[in-house]
């Protein structure tokens, strides 16, 4: 599934926070959000599944287009886009009055797309996919709070991958977890980019550049570079591009 942005300006209330982002994304790949705190990078993630409409007062103009689609054209529901394009939020947060198993069955069970030994499937197939199963096999009745910080956003993985999306966007999925945590999300990351499209807000250079194809480098609401994540951290063309990655500012 594509995903392209044309010419998205994003505001809160009065307040303008995007101006004119143009960026296509390739499919089957993760793409690094960066940039420093209040750039607009997790704005813009916001703005790719209908979830910035959400705030009081805030607006977004321009197109987001999924395979051709335009997710803001009036006959779309926001709720389709969001069983479409899966987000994974900075803290876990799993529902804390439900199971581990009600966790990731519950959208799928309210979408409609499985019931009785299909749904069981479901959550099994993508506990796996987050790489959870094995911990959780014996225990998937008790509560999901129960489980560590890196297991809850583990649970939180599989809770989007189970309503069946095409894209997977991740709003700095590791800020809140300890070091070994975070590198067995980004061990997932690199597994999920097999079935999903992955755009990732991070604020760490480094794991861009552990997981990352492509990266993009934002500044004040605007996007300032994009390349392949390799030769832009080693030969970026924009000064700004170098001068946040050697730490000058941000």
């Amino acid at each position: 599934m594509s995903i392209s942005v044309e010419n998205v300006n994003a505001w809160y209330g009065k307040k303008q926070a995007l101006y004119d982002v143009n960026l296509a994304f390739e499919p089957l790949s993760v793409t690094a959000m960066i940039g420093p705190s209040g750039c607009g990078k997790s704005t813009f993630i916001r703005c790719l599944n209908r979830m910035h409409e959400e705030v009081p007062d805030a607006r977004v103009t321009g197109k987001v287009l999924v395979d051709g689609v335009d997710i803001y054209a009036r006959s779309i529901k926001p709720m389709y886009v969001r069983q479409h394009i899966g987000m994974v939020f900075q803290q876990p947060n799993p529902l804390p009055t439900r199971s581990i198993f009600e966790n990731v069955a519950l959208g799928p069970r309210i979408n409609g797309q499985a019931n009785g030994s299909s749904l069981k499937e479901l959550v099994e197939h993508s506990l796996r996919q987050a790489a959870l199963w094995d911990e959780v096999k014996d225990q998937l009745d008790a509560p999901a709070t129960q489980l560590s910080g890196g297991q809850q956003q583990r649970l939180c993985i599989a809770r989007a991958v189970a309503n069946q999306p095409q894209i997977l966007l991740m709003d700095e999925p590791c800020s809140a977890l300890d070091p070994i945590s975070t590198l067995e999300i980004e061990e997932l990351i690199r597994q999920l980019k097999q079935a999903y499209t992955i755009i990732l807000v991070t604020h760490n250079m480094q794991q861009a550049g552990r997981v990352a194809d492509r990266t993009v480098f934002f500044l004040l609401g605007r996007i300032i570079e994009v390349g392949n994540t390799s030769e832009f951290f080693s030969h970026p063309q924009k000064k700004e591009s170098e001068d946040y990655i050697s730490g000058r500012f941000g």
